[in-house]
């Protein structure tokens, strides 16, 4: 999952996503123990993931970074189509 993405989240969104994580990460794991290498590139990319989630956390708690407001969150701008 991309930082600006994550950096989006509200606090309850960022404790489903880790806990998402975490479960596909025990999973995988798991599987790499019953001799599947299939997924040893998504288990980087899932710690890297819920160490970016952990790490915001701390920022918010903190107070170095601050929760989206509704104002803060992107608006999305529909395109007319031609023809």
């Amino acid at each position: 999952m991309a930082l600006d993405k994550i950096q989006n989240l509200s606090d309850g969104e960022l404790k489903t996503e880790e806990a998402k994580a975490a479960e596909q990460l025990f999973r995988l794991r798991f599987q790499q123990g019953l001799g599947n290498n299939e997924g040893v590139k998504n288990i980087r990319g899932l710690r890297k993931d819920v160490a970016r989630i952990k790490t915001l956390e701390s920022q918010r708690r903190l107070g170095i970074a601050k929760a989206p407001t509704e104002t803060d969150a992107p608006t999305t701008k529909k395109k007319a189509k031609k023809g």
